[in-house]
């Protein structure tokens, strides 16, 4: 994936505009690669499939998530989050982004 079309990049952390959760990117998608009818069922606001999906561990919860590049925006506090995944994922938490496990 051109990690240079999409507006965040694995590690950053974001912030979600309609449901108020911080979390961070452990993978990005170019396009939306889930199925129809998951699509029909969570993604109440039909955001555009053929812009970038993020996968993102969701602070102080125990599940990821598939989130629209639309639904997204920096998050500014830049603390860590808490995800008991973040090990799977990343090594490190410098200057207010994760450090991914294998660079």
């Amino acid at each position: 994936m051109n990690e240079s079309t999409c507006k965040f990049a694995i590690g950053q952390l974001i912030h979600h505009v309609l449901f108020d959760y911080r979390g961070v990117i452990v993978d990005v998608d170019a396009t939306f690669q889930g199925t129809e009818a998951w699509y029909e069922q969570v993604a109440q606001s039909r955001p555009p499939k053929d812009k970038p999906w993020y996968h993102v561990l969701v602070h102080e919860a125990q599940h990821m998530t598939y989130v629209a590049e639309q639904n997204l925006e920096p998050d500014e506090l830049h603390d860590p989050i808490d995800h008991p995944m973040l090990d799977a994922f990343f090594s490190d938490f410098k200057d207010g982004h994760y450090v991914r496990m294998f660079n």
